[in-house]
């Protein structure tokens, strides 16, 4: 009896989609579910008469592999990935390999890689980007995890992944334990940060400028034939267009409370725990969090109303200027995403190929857009670029968009019209670029109240020094010296 290349756990929409992609392939798919009739149901439709073997049990799965077996979990991301894997060890051999394909917060892959690689085995955390089309048709993927398993893993995923110019695959090694699922994360970071940025748009334009869904669409259509040419914008245009049963704009009914599945949230903590200011991904996550305070600001909305600003002026400069700070916006969100992987990579030895990334981004993932070529480039011309807008591209282009970006920003302070990620963007962009900050003053505050020290700009870096501040002196009594 012929054996299956490759075992599929979790025949959800994601998990079918992937397994019929590799199928199409060319590749022998088991498949297995935990409920009852979902393996007959896929059998007797989408997957009759095609190179599956169906799975009733983890043994028969198991069983049903070519060796050495690769085992691929499509599931709910947290306990469910442990408790499969928990079934799954006792039944395979050592050089078998575990894929998770799920959205596992990644220092869960890298403890996941070192239990599964004691026990013999081989561990991958892939991110996968792309949602149900791009399982079909051809995801991004960023696998990362035991370096061992790379080789064997390496034809199917680059097989099914998507491919841009001159066929180059978007699927590479990231790096071991965690790294796939971490790059992941940051995607999806950013991921929030230009659905937050397009959302802003569309306000501004809608409550300022009084646009019509339709006007709205066409504008977005025109910013999809130029630098902001991307999936997102594309599917905005397409989502404004879209009409209800009743004629009406289907979008204006659609309830303004926004989900999330926890990336972005992640994102934002690594961030944090990093050091590394990611600020502008941090505002697109709280302001999903505020949107679910649906009925609090429903509340608020009676009491505080929103200044009775009223735009006069020329509308196509002004979309022209939104779409500059639309464009800077997003290479500040950029910026910061790849400034956290840089971080994270000294942080646990991974060596990260940032252009590589990039490249992984430019096809079948929800961000991918003409601007990662940019990126790409960036990183072959100087895989050692500290910040992107050091990039003379990025540079200059940031350069070009400020004026209108702080036109734009000024215009939503004005009229009241919430604009966190873009004016968050541009405060991030003026502190970056300012030499010298108010932290001179904050360090002598902390050291008023606590003792903290400060360094001097006439000494050198690493002597710290403490005041008395209420007799004048300089002390010899200091706290420890510590960052938290």
């Amino acid at each position: 009896m012929k054996k299956a290349d490759i075992g599929m756990i979790g025949m959800a929409v994601m998990g079918e989609n992937l397994s019929m992609n590799m199928e199409r392939h060319g590749y022998t798919v088991a498949v297995y579910d935990i409920w009852d009739g979902v393996v007959d149901k896929f059998m007797a439709g989408r997957g009759a008469g095609k190179n599956f073997i169906p799975a009733y049990s983890f043994g028969e799965l198991v069983a049903s592999l070519e060796k050495p077996r690769v085992v691929m979990m499509m599931i709910r991301a947290g306990s469910p990935v442990d408790e499969t894997i928990e079934k799954l060890l006792p039944l395979l051999e050592p050089g078998d390999i575990i894929i998770d394909g799920g959205n596992s917060h990644f220092p869960d892959t890298a403890r996941r890689c070192t239990l599964v690689e004691e026990h013999g085995m081989l561990y991958v955390g892939t991110g996968v980007s792309g949602g149900a089309e791009g399982a079909f048709n051809g995801p991004s993927m960023m696998p990362g995890g035991s370096p061992a398993a790379w080789e064997r893993v390496k034809p199917i995923l680059q097989a099914i992944c998507a491919k841009v110019e001159g066929g180059v695959p978007c699927c590479d090694w990231v790096g071991e334990g965690g790294a796939g699922h971490f790059v992941k994360m940051v995607h999806n970071g950013i991921e929030y940060g230009d659905m937050q940025l397009i959302c802003e748009a569309y306000q501004i334009m809608k409550d300022y400028l009084g646009m019509t869904a339709d006007e709205m669409s066409a504008v977005f259509a025109e910013w999809n034939k130029g630098a902001l040419d991307s999936y997102l914008i594309g599917i905005t245009a397409d989502i404004l267009s879209r009409r209800d049963e009743d004629g009406e704009p289907l979008v204006d009914k659609i309830l303004d409370t926004a989900g999330q599945k926890g990336t972005g949230k992640w994102t934002a903590i690594a961030a944090l725990d990093e050091g590394i200011a990611l600020t502008m991904i941090g505002e697109a996550v709280f302001a999903r969090c505020l949107s679910a305070a649906k009925d609090e600001r429903t509340e608020a909305a009676k009491v505080f109303s929103a200044p009775a600003a009223k735009f006069e002026g020329d509308r196509e400069a002004f979309l022209a200027d939104l779409g500059q700070a639309l464009y800077a916006s997003k290479i500040v969100s950029y910026a910061q995403g790849y400034s956290l992987m840089r971080s994270a990579a000294k942080t646990y030895g991974w060596n990260l190929n940032y252009g590589g990334i990039a490249l992984m981004w430019r096809g079948g993932c929800i961000i991918r857009s003409a601007f990662l070529g940019k990126i790409k480039e960036a990183f072959v011309k100087d895989p050692g670029l500290t910040n992107l807008m050091m990039d003379p591209y990025f540079r200059d282009a940031v350069k070009n968009a400020e004026a209108g970006w702080r036109r734009i920003a000024a215009a939503g302070i004005v009229s009241g019209v919430p604009m966190p990620a873009m004016t968050s963007a541009l405060t991030y962009y003026d502190g970056w670029r300012t030499e010298r900050l108010p932290a001179n003053l904050l360090q002598a505050q902390r050291d008023y109240f606590g003792a903290h020290t400060y360094e001097r700009v006439d000494a050198p870096r690493g002597q710290f020094f403490h005041t008395d501040w209420l007799s004048g002196e300089v002390g010899n009594t200091a706290s420890t010296q510590y960052n938290a």
